[in-house]
């Protein structure tokens, strides 16, 4: 199987998930982020970059879509503790996984949330599953009436 088929299998789901458009900032992390990068750039996305190329943070990405395939999950904080400034403060997050169990489901989420993002929906894929939040600051806090 080719890197491009490897890519097609998240790639399609991951920006559905989070409603990217080619006009998007994007970052993508993980071990296959450039080949993810290039998918992304070749699909017209050519504000993609990877985590290799990303530049210094300064909250200049729209989204960010975290392959976390055959990684253990206890990685992932150091991972969000590089990416969270590079998030603006509408920012999506995508995070990929293999499939999990309910247990690390809730410690994703708990691990997402502590970092400011309000998780917005889960999905199951047959090839894994994914996580969509957002930023807590796109949603401002409402006044009492």
């Amino acid at each position: 199987m080719s890197t491009s088929e490897v890519g097609d299998r998240i790639i399609d789901p991951m920006i559905a998930l989070a409603g990217c458009s080619p006009g998007q900032r994007i970052v993508v992390v993980g071990a296959k982020s450039i080949e993810l990068m290039m998918d992304l750039q070749r699909r017209g996305y050519f504000l993609a970059a990877s985590a290799g190329n990303c530049g210094l943070p300064a909250a200049q990405y729209d989204a960010a879509l975290v392959d976390w395939r055959r990684r253990p999950l206890g990685a992932l904080d150091a991972a969000m503790d590089w990416l969270d400034g590079f998030l603006g403060p509408r920012a999506v997050l995508v995070i990929w996984l293999d499939a999990q169990k309910p247990a690390a489901k809730d410690n994703l989420r708990a691990a997402v949330a502590k970092r400011g993002f309000i998780v917005l929906q889960g999905a199951e894929h047959p090839c894994g599953s994914a996580l969509l939040a957002r930023r807590s600051q796109a949603y401002p806090m409402q006044k009492a009436a």
